[in-house]
């Protein structure tokens, strides 16, 4: 499974509202703004800024 379509479409980051894009291989929701990395575990993105991933200097995208 994967995360529904129509959920990406309206998500963004809760820390600075960037549009986020899914990478299903890393099962991870990137922010394109500050680069925060939200997990999502069982097809449910983790949207809360305490479970987030910072950026790394090789990792942002």
């Amino acid at each position: 499974m994967t995360v529904d379509a129509e959920l990406l479409e309206i998500l963004v980051c809760p820390n600075d509202r960037g549009e986020v894009t899914y990478i299903e291989a890393e099962q991870i929701i990137v922010c394109s703004v500050c680069g925060l990395r939200y997990p999502v575990r069982d097809d449910i993105p983790v949207m809360l800024i305490d479970e987030a991933e910072k950026p790394s200097a090789g990792k942002k995208r």
